[in-house]
């Protein structure tokens, strides 16, 4: 016999996880379909970081600090710890840069930052080179496992009675008008709604039934390090955020021709130096972000590792020869950070979560809120998310 669930769920990273866990919890039917194993993600290989002080609107403000009270409380109320900790946030300045500066920029978000000359920012981060900085900016920030986090939110999600089958969706199923499921290599599935939250992969997904989505992908590289001797105080990263100035440029409409086609060249790629160490002592280190409109290309590792690891060489020596190796998943974004959350493209049965920026702190509260507002409870945030996505469909389209 076929079932029909309430919702099928397309991708198992953050967003769908916690979107499956939530949609359960309230009593729905769910199916939550992943095509790998053992995803290697852009949740997999997260740094982690709970961004909180990045909001700069009162909706954001809310929202995050909603994000920040989930993370704190969800090892409680999954039953499997995230790791969760409270974590300075320092970005560099390069030499060449006056921090202060730099700093005006940040005036726009909820909390802004301390500025800290090289003398104190060693003294905070002893593994900096002080000659690769003209200072240092400060900001408080959370920090989780963001495996172990999305982890837990499944095995809550089945022990509520939710179903994961590891299978690709090869493409949606459309009868009379209205999405009634997906299609895979081995069955159909079918459900009431169907929510893509496939990350990198949903334009791809989307465009094979002919929907042009606002939601686009870079191509990220980072290393990842085994469990060191080396302690690593802060999380570091750059000040000035090369990669977000590289979404804003490559989203705005002229540029929109180059998603047109799926391509392996590389349009436009930056390096960002950062480094994150988790409680097992292992790390991450990068990362690269390259725009290639063929989510299913392949990034040069060997290359990869090379420049990052000459890149670190500047600015966190110590961390820069440590063993370990390159990996590379799909990162998705949306034009003005902003998230595609609900219907898309007046098809019926179908609903996008994805294009997050800030995932690991929007996300949950989002899923939370969506999860209420499909099962008919009104939502200002889904609500302001949806106008403003239909805004960016008319402009995509």
């Amino acid at each position: 016999m076929t079932t029909t669930y309430d919702y099928i769920i397309i991708g198992g990273g953050i967003t769908g996880s916690a979107l499956s866990y939530e949609l359960a919890n309230l009593g729905s039917r769910v199916l939550l379909l992943e095509k790998e194993t053992h995803p290697l993600n852009a949740t997999f290989y997260s740094y982690g970081g709970l961004a909180y002080w990045s909001a700069t609107t009162e909706i954001e403000r809310k929202l995050y600090q909603e994000g920040r009270e989930i993370q704190r409380n969800l090892s409680q109320e999954l039953g499997i710890d995230n790791e969760y900790r409270d974590l300075d946030l320092i970005l560099t300045v390069n030499p060449e840069d006056d921090p202060a500066t730099v700093a005006e920029k940040f005036a726009i978000f909820a909390i802004t930052p301390e500025i800290l000359d090289p003398q104190a920012a060693i003294a905070l981060e002893p593994l900096l080179n002080p000659a690769a900085i003209s200072g240092v900016l400060r900001l408080p920030h959370g920090h989780i496992n963001a495996e172990k986090t999305n982890l837990a939110y499944q095995q809550a999600f089945l022990r509520l009675g939710g179903k994961i089958i590891r299978e690709a969706v090869i493409e949606l199923i459309e009868t009379a008008s209205r999405m009634t499921g997906v299609k895979t290599p081995k069955d159909n599935y079918y459900a009431g709604e169907t929510i893509v939250c496939a990350g990198g992969l949903t334009r791809s997904l989307l465009q094979k039934s002919g929907i042009t989505a606002p939601v686009y992908f870079t191509h990220a590289q980072v290393i990842k390090i085994p469990p060191s001797e080396i302690k690593l105080n802060t999380l570091v990263m750059p000040a000035i955020p090369s990669r977000l100035v590289l979404e804003q440029k490559i989203t705005q409409l002229e540029n929109q021709g180059i998603w047109q086609r799926e391509t392996p060249e590389i349009i436009a790629s930056v390096l960002e130096t950062g480094a994150v160490q988790f409680r097992d002592q292992s790390l991450y280190l990068g990362q690269i972000s390259a725009i290639i409109t063929d989510p299913g290309a392949i990034l040069n590792p060997v290359a990869g590792e090379k420049a990052i690891r000459t890149a670190l060489g500047r600015l966190l020596p110590p961390l820069a020869s440590l063993p370990g190796s390159c990996h590379h998943c799909l990162v998705a974004f949306a034009p003005s950070g902003r998230p595609l959350v609900g219907a898309i493209a007046d098809k019926l049965g179908l609903q996008v979560f994805s294009g997050f920026t800030s995932t690991l702190v929007s996300a949950p509260p989002l899923a939370r809120r969506f999860a209420r507002h499909l099962l008919g409870e009104n939502d200002e945030i889904i609500t302001n998310l949806q106008k403003l996505r239909e805004k960016l469909t008319d402009g995509c389209n």
